[in-house]
């Protein structure tokens, strides 16, 4: 396993970005439709078809996810994949019409000091469809695709992923895009939230401070107390091999939510458009209650997981007041 989100079996991840834009698209896409759901958390969420998500609702599976910077003008990232994914005739076939099925969600990256005057037409459809076209097995992490533009409180955000495996050998794995109003470290310093966490030294094993004092503890939000903009979101993809109903994949993104609280610092708040989008390839059966709840389990580990990671691989940009990196710090 490479801990990435494409250790699921027919999961594929490309990017896309721009570096004058200083924003771009991840796309993630299924060799086989995958049922799927999502759980949204945050005030602020801009997402692409996330009703026909509720599984109260007829269509099941889904053929690819995008993720975008850009605010609402990147939810045109969600078309220029599903272009993709038509031109390889791969969607639900409907007499001679081939309709694939992409949700999407975006996250607000407009204010770092990229070069957002594109004119008429935002660049997100075009680097959907280029994210689509360079999708593989194997994919960068840090300031890539969705993560190019993210920032956090106090370090550049960034895309990040991570897998685990159940005893009984089902895989599940995540991946995040981190642009969140709070913090992914403990203050300033080189501890992560998500630290208890860690599997080896995969965001650079720095472990808990000894000693939580009362000023770790205190908000620390992009604007300050007084903030009033939104322009925040995480947004995460979970992915099992496991077969789930589609009802089975909305319990997974929620379980799977638990992995924001243990990664950021204050999380859900109005400010942001925290979300999960959960997907089931369907190759190996789980029991319906101890085994779900074991991989919701190990889903909330692998967001926190990822998360943390998106923060530890990022690179800062090249702009004026532009914020630091992590590892420039640490």
């Amino acid at each position: 396993m490479k801990n990435l989100l494409t250790d699921i079996a027919g999961v594929r991840v490309g990017h896309s970005d721009d570096a004058q834009l200083a924003s771009g698209v991840t796309a993630i896409l299924f060799d086989r439709p995958a049922v799927a759901s999502v759980d949204i958390r945050g005030g602020g969420p801009g997402t692409r078809e996330s009703a026909l998500l509720d599984p109260v609702n007829t269509v099941d599976a889904i053929h690819g996810l995008a993720l975008a910077g850009g605010s609402a003008f990147g939810l045109e990232a969600g078309g220029g994949v599903q272009a993709w994914l038509a031109e390889q005739g791969r969607g639900y076939q409907i007499g001679n019409a081939v309709i694939p099925i992409v949700p999407g969600a975006i996250l607000f990256d407009l204010l770092n000091g990229g070069d957002k005057n594109w004119g008429r037409f935002p660049p997100y459809r075009d680097l959907g469809y280029a994210a689509a076209a360079a999708a593989s097995d194997d994919f960068k992490l840090g300031s890539v695709g969705a993560g190019l533009g993210a920032t956090t409180v106090n370090f550049k955000g960034g895309l990040g992923s991570a897998s685990a495996i159940t005893p009984s050998g089902v895989r599940v794995a995540a991946l995040a895009a981190v642009n969140a109003v709070g913090s992914v470290t403990i203050g300033d310093g080189p501890h992560f939230w998500a630290a208890p966490f860690e599997v080896g030294s995969e965001f650079g094993g720095h472990g808990m401070p000894d000693k939580m004092k009362p000023e770790m503890l205190a908000m620390h939000i992009k604007g300050g107390p007084a903030a009033t903009s939104i322009e925040n979101t995480t947004l995460a993809v979970v992915v099992t091999d496991a077969i789930l109903t589609k009802a089975q994949a909305k319990r997974l993104a929620m379980m799977a939510q638990t992995g924001f609280a243990r990664a950021i610092y204050p999380v859900h708040a109005p400010l942001d458009g925290d979300i999960v989008f959960a997907a089931a390839t369907g190759e190996k059966p789980i029991d319906p209650l101890i085994g779900l709840t074991e991989l919701g389990m190990l889903a909330g580990n692998v967001i926190t997981r990822a998360i943390a990671r998106g923060v530890y691989e990022a690179t800062a940009l090249p702009f004026t007041g532009a914020l630091p990196a992590f590892r420039d710090r640490h």
